[in-house]
């Protein structure tokens, strides 16, 4: 019996490069790698997202078991989440649609983002089958890592608290990566615990490796300035280029260090991103300009080299409900150095496999930087326990999760029609 799914990524391509814009991040590897994992198997699934480039090709295969199927709906040109609300309906109906012609139809939804779990319950209740979701990011928990004022929601933010309620009410299974996650949804929402099911997201670990010393050494090599010598210690940052990620704070933490540390920032676009210009303007200020690089967006196979080229991963965020560029570096041997915010603390663990700080402010993140690089043996020792700490986050293992979770989901949906027919 073939095992059908139709997973929803309306705001973002899973193919979308990484980091270029504020939308393009872990979720979006989350949603390539985890149907990847489920299309080894016996699964198939259909990515369905929102088409935002008239060049890209209407249907891509990711493997012989995975698509990629660009529906439109609204302009097909990049827009802001904060925008495509409008487009849902629309994009609902066509993957309905799409649906109806092909030779089968899906035995279950799963939804990434609230935009596509709006859609993703039109659907499943249209076809009578599961859905599954995962938030990723929910609006009242992030608003109040931005220290919203009390007081009236904007109309935006009003909309999608709105609907997330609703979605949270509604769907069969919400998929949180961390305890944290589930019991701060618990809370919100007034939710059973049976119907939030923790699986973290995954890691490849055989693209994700700390090499051999030979290899560190030739991409610390690769990757030294001209003006610097390749032993210099070497900090790294890797995410989107988003306010929720405390650069600011960061480049405020290497200014007030006294190891004169290099920084190396990926993400954004250095060619005319004006975030990218704001914080080098940023870096000039404090006046270690020329420590810090900006080397934009980085493919993910040329990734590694930067987590073995680097002392330690810095996370500055306000908040992580996961922490995905913690994972990738520890399974690539480097330690992390974190805020202990959101998930971060289930997969850095202070001492072990890298240094979680309490307090989001510079003085405390510079103090536990000068310690990690001035402690040659301390940082030995959380490099040799870093991959061995993150080796479940395996994507083997997650894919075997999800899909006995899916299973298992329309094993109960086919007793409760079976029931209702007597």
């Amino acid at each position: 019996m073939c095992f059908r799914i139709a997973m929803l990524s309306l705001h973002t391509s899973p193919l979308a490069p990484l980091g270029r814009t504020r939308d393009a991040g872990g979720m979006n590897v989350y949603v390539r790698e985890l149907a990847r994992e489920l299309g080894r198997g016996s699964m198939y699934v259909d990515i369905f997202t929102r088409r935002s480039d008239p060049t890209a090709p209407p249907m891509q295969c990711l493997n012989d078991h995975v698509r990629l199927i660009s529906i439109p709906a609204g302009p097909a040109l990049p827009l802001p989440p904060s925008e495509l609300f409008p487009y849902v309906e629309d994009f609902s109906r066509r993957v309905a649609r799409f649906a109806e012609r092909g030779e089968h139809g899906y035995d279950l939804v799963h939804s990434h983002y609230w935009l596509s779990a709006v859609a993703g319950m039109t659907l499943a209740r249209e076809w009578d089958v599961p859905h599954v979701t995962m938030f990723h990011t929910v609006e009242r928990l992030k608003s109040q890592q931005y220290g919203a004022p009390a007081g009236p929601a904007s109309p935006a933010s009003a909309l999608r608290i709105e609907h997330e309620g609703r979605i949270a009410a509604s769907a069969d299974t919400i998929i949180v990566s961390t305890e944290h996650e589930r019991e701060q949804l618990r809370r919100l929402y007034g939710l059973p615990a049976s119907r939030l099911q923790i699986i973290p997201c995954g890691v490849d670990l055989r693209a994700f490796t700390p090499g051999s010393p030979q290899d560190r050494r030739a991409a610390r090599q690769r990757l030294a300035p001209t003006h610097a010598p390749t032993n210099a210690p070497t900090l790294l940052s890797v995410g989107r280029l988003d306010p929720i990620k405390g650069l600011d704070l960061l480049l405020e933490s290497v200014a007030q260090m006294k190891i004169p540390a290099r920084l190396i920032v990926i993400g954004g676009d250095p060619a005319g991103d004006a975030e990218v210009e704001r914080l080098r303007a940023l870096a000039e200020t404090l006046g270690i300009g020329d420590r810090v690089e900006f080397p934009g967006a980085v493919a993910q196979p040329e990734l590694v080299n930067y987590y073995r080229a680097a002392d330690a991963l810095v996370i500055t965020s306000r908040y992580e409900s996961f922490g995905l560029v913690a994972v990738e570096a520890l399974a690539a041997g480097t330690p992390v150095v974190a805020a202990q915010v959101g998930g971060l603390p289930s997969i850095v663990r202070d001492g072990k496999n890298g240094l979680l700080v309490r307090w989001r402010c510079a003085q405390a993140f510079a103090e536990r930087l000068d310690t990690l690089l001035g402690d040659d043996a301390l940082r030995a020792r959380l490099a040799a326990a870093a991959r061995p700490s993150v080796e479940h986050f395996d994507w083997r293992r997650i894919g075997d999760t999800v899909r006995a979770m899916y299973q298992e989901l329309t094993a109960a949906r086919r007793e409760a029609v079976a029931c209702c027919c007597f």
